[in-house]
């Protein structure tokens, strides 16, 4: 049953809250914590030294530690990853954090990938010891914080000091959700999503509906990209490095629909302008399947202040989606349902940093964008793609 809390009392830590925890050393580090890693309503979390090859996803349980479970799924000896490593694509790997907590009572953690870590497809959960739940870090819990990744479509090289997700915390039972009121008030004023049509009721328990966008501005329109199989390796640390053509297809507008191939991977967009108020988060829900048979495949964090204009309210910045098919083969409409934010207060009502306001981002007023560390696609006609296919729509007013 969801939780709909008094947005006065509980909710979602801001900034200025993160900050405390770490000057009390609620939240450390075995080096120091970076000023940037605080971001509007959650900390960004690093890669330490050490990573661990394993044989099988796994959880702790109530019984036993991290490395415990390391051991036992022949992941010894430690890899070293200070000089770059090579996490390869199919496999399974355990890497320890840089940053241990030691929550009080009444604070809970949950955890998702960053925007480049889902738009890369990697697979990352954060686990803890005697933990019974991915992404999920239990009142009061002290000790150290591990990631899992799962390398999809591409092999990576990591380094410590890389940020791959991102933790919330959060006081009071979750999910949290604004009160419903608040949540219409907000919806209906446009403070959500920006849409050109009628706007489609909230579901039952508060989840705003967001919609595909599969025609872009006219026929012929890059709509999306699907991963290659067999790419080269990405090094995470470059920036604009990488041709974009030698590690995605480009899917371009034709009839309003879209076959999601069994067990591929693609980037598509909202057609709806999102938006995040300063006094709220939000978070993609990640599965439904009254959706259809089809994953938006990392739930994702959105901090206040997204695609937020002061006195318009949602402005400018598609939700880009990470999507895969599971068991089946599954075909989108233009216009159909692909997703659901929920919303959640901010605890004592604000944060004291804005996303695009305070915080630099890559991905502030976007619309259908790669990871950073791809260059924009080219548009120039002497550098044709790998494959044939329409003329290519210039989006890089968008980039």
């Amino acid at each position: 049953m969801s939780n709909v809390v008094d947005v006065r009392k509980t909710g979602v830590l801001p900034f200025q809250l993160l900050e405390q925890m770490v000057r009390s050393r609620a939240i450390a580090s075995t080096t120091e914590i970076e000023l940037d890693q605080i971001q509007p309503a959650s900390l960004d979390l690093r890669l330490g030294r050490r990573a661990y090859r394993v044989r099988a996803s796994f959880l702790a349980g109530p019984n036993a530690t991290v490395m415990e479970k390391v051991e036992k799924l022949d992941g010894l000896p430690a890899i070293d990853i200070t000089a770059g490593a090579v996490l390869e694509r199919g496999a399974i790997y355990v890497v320890e954090l840089m940053e241990f907590l030691s929550l009080p009572h009444d604070i809970y953690g949950v955890a998702n990938p960053k925007s480049s870590t889902g738009r890369l497809d990697i697979l990352t959960r954060l686990i803890t010891d005697r933990g019974v739940s991915f992404d999920r870090v239990d009142y009061g819990y002290k000790g150290p914080l591990f990631i899992e990744i799962a390398p999809l479509s591409f092999s990576i090289v990591v380094k410590p000091g890389i940020r791959l997700n991102q933790l919330r915390l959060q006081r009071g039972e979750g999910p949290l959700l604004l009160p419903q009121k608040e949540t219409s008030r907000l919806y209906e004023a446009g403070q959500l999503t920006k849409v050109l049509d009628d706007r489609l009721p909230l579901r039952e328990d508060n989840l705003v509906p967001v919609t595909i966008d599969l025609e872009g501005a006219h026929r012929g329109a890059t709509i999306g990209y699907k991963a290659r199989r067999n790419a080269n390796k990405i090094h995470l640390d470059r920036i604009g490095e990488y041709d974009p053509r030698d590690f995605w297809q480009k899917l371009v507008s034709t009839d309003g629909s879209l076959n999601l191939e069994e067990g591929d991977f693609y980037i598509l967009a909202t057609r709806e302008d999102v938006g995040v108020p300063p006094q709220v988060a939000a978070e993609m829900v990640p599965y439904d399947n009254r959706s259809g048979e089809f994953r938006v495949h990392y739930a994702g964090f959105f901090d206040p202040g997204f695609g937020w204009t002061q006195g318009q309210g949602a402005e400018g910045s598609k939700a880009v989606l990470e999507v895969r098919s599971h068991g089946v083969s599954f075909t989108l409409e233009h216009g159909q349902i692909i997703g659901w934010l929920r919303y959640a207060p901010i605890a004592n009502g604000h944060t004291t940093k804005i996303y695009g306001r305070d915080v630099k981002s890559n991905y502030q007023g976007q619309g259908l964008k790669l990871a950073k560390q791809f260059k924009p696609w080219p548009t120039d006609a002497s550098q044709p793609d790998l494959e044939t296919r329409p003329p290519p729509f210039d989006f890089s007013p968008f980039a």
